[in-house]
């Protein structure tokens, strides 16, 4: 019988003690359901509120990006330094091992190529697949101020509604085309539109000056863009200046798996994310470790 051999005097309740409900960290998240709480939870941390994404999914729209051409030998090494992984259904099944505990972000949009006009893309992932993938999150591309702009807002809200019916957060990621200026003006419009349809997270690209405005703008975290290979202290000034300045956590790609040491830049770019360190200190940290997984070979001096 259920208490037979502990009485109820020798039971703890901690009447004393109130039962505590904790908030969720993140930024705008309150209100969502636990299962998407602890979703974004297991990407962002809640020790430093900020994540370390890695994007990988070039290649659904231009083929074998330089660094990606074999991602099982050059990109997979790098998952254990990552908070997530944004990458395609595709790559995660043919080349992602079961075991990798990294959580998986998966590109849910796509059609052209960067053959054709890039903006006119549809839906290309199913929730019920993100699902069974164990996804914690599905990113879809929005092109505000392009030729196929509404198609793509509604690309976004079909998926925030699948995502909102199974617990699945969606990144919406603001889309620049060539005549678009990235400027605070253009990404807190892009940004903040996303936001109010529904994307749990946005994704957008850093601008000097005013990023301070556009995130201040967006009620939900926004992750940068990492954008074009620059020099390792030039892309560390850009991510240290975007947490500085509200963002939630980077989303790199190019600035990290074409570095001349992938895994050291990586390990730079969470010290910045998630301690604050410096740039100067981060590019240092990058030469130390750089020299450590990619050591020269010994040259005579004779």
């Amino acid at each position: 019988m259920p208490d037979a051999d502990s009485p109820l005097e020798a039971k703890q309740y901690h009447q004393d003690i109130l039962q505590k409900n904790t908030p969720f960290f993140l930024k705008g998240s309150g209100a969502y359901d636990w299962g998407m709480q602890n979703r974004l939870a297991r990407v962002f941390r809640p020790d430093s509120g900020r994540a370390v994404m890695l994007a990988i999914d070039h290649g659904y729209f231009q083929g074998p990006t330089t660094g990606l051409e074999r991602i099982d030998v050059d990109v997979l090494p790098l998952v254990p330094y990552v908070d997530a992984l944004f990458v395609t259904r595709g790559i995660v099944r043919s080349v992602v091992p079961a075991m990798t505990q990294a959580p998986i972000w998966l590109r849910a949009s796509g059609g052209p190529s960067i053959l054709k006009e890039l903006s006119d893309e549809e839906i290309a992932l199913d929730m019920e697949d993100a699902l069974r993938l164990n996804a914690v999150g599905v990113g879809v591309q929005v092109f505000i101020g392009g030729p196929f702009e509404t198609k793509t807002v509604h690309n976004m809200t079909r998926l925030v509604d699948a995502g909102l019916r199974h617990g699945v957060p969606v990144l919406g990621v603001t889309a620049v085309g060539r005549e678009l200026a990235r400027d605070a003006r253009y990404l807190g419009l892009a940004c903040r539109i996303i936001a109010e349809l529904g994307a749990q997270v946005v994704k957008t690209y850093y601008c000097d000056p005013d990023f301070d405005k556009v995130t201040a703008a967006c009620p939900v975290p926004i992750v940068m863009a990492g954008g074009t290979k620059l020099p390792e202290l030039a892309a560390l000034e850009m991510a240290y200046n975007a947490i500085q300045g509200g963002a939630a956590g980077v989303d790199m790609g190019r600035n990290i798996f074409q570095s001349d040491s992938p895994i050291a830049m990586l390990r730079a770019v969470r010290k910045v994310v998630h301690e604050n360190m410096p740039p100067r200190e981060a590019l240092e940290l990058y030469e130390t470790l750089r020299r450590e997984h990619d050591p020269q070979p010994l040259v005579s001096a004779r």
